[in-house]
């Protein structure tokens, strides 16, 4: 078999305000939420079409620091949808803030935003080929 990314670990301050923004907000699946010791948690969430968040509590001030740009400011994290408006007008009613309007690229449709920790996404619609 060869080999598979299945999970991307991401700083959070707070693992249940982690959990409900991912959920309610983005509509991720929590599939894991695991005691592992001491103030300590194995929470996963998984994106309504595939791909997994390990949602990582951090545990030193050198952690905490990279909170929300773990990619030193470029978009760190991709999200695709068949329908790019609907999606859009459905963040944005959640809640989420669009840095940009939306541009059409060679690749297909796309805007970056920003989570709650400020982390930078883009929502991208492919083009059909």
């Amino acid at each position: 078999m060869p080999l598979q990314l299945i999970m991307s670990a991401l700083l959070v301050r707070d693992y249940d305000e982690a959990i409900d923004w991912y959920t309610r907000v983005l509509g991720f699946r929590l599939l894991e939420d695991e005691a592992r010791g001491p103030g300590k948690r194995w929470v996963v969430v998984e994106a309504p079409g595939g791909g997994r968040l390990l949602l990582a509590r951090a545990a030193t001030p050198v952690q905490a620091s990279q909170i929300g740009n773990q990619c030193g400011g470029r978009v760190y994290l991709f999200l695709h949808t068949e329908d790019f408006d609907a999606e859009r007008q459905r963040l944005e009613a959640a809640g989420v803030v669009f840095e940009e309007a939306t541009r059409n690229e060679d690749f297909g449709r796309v805007a970056i935003f920003r989570d709650l920790y400020g982390n930078r996404w883009d929502l991208i619609q492919p083009l059909a080929h």
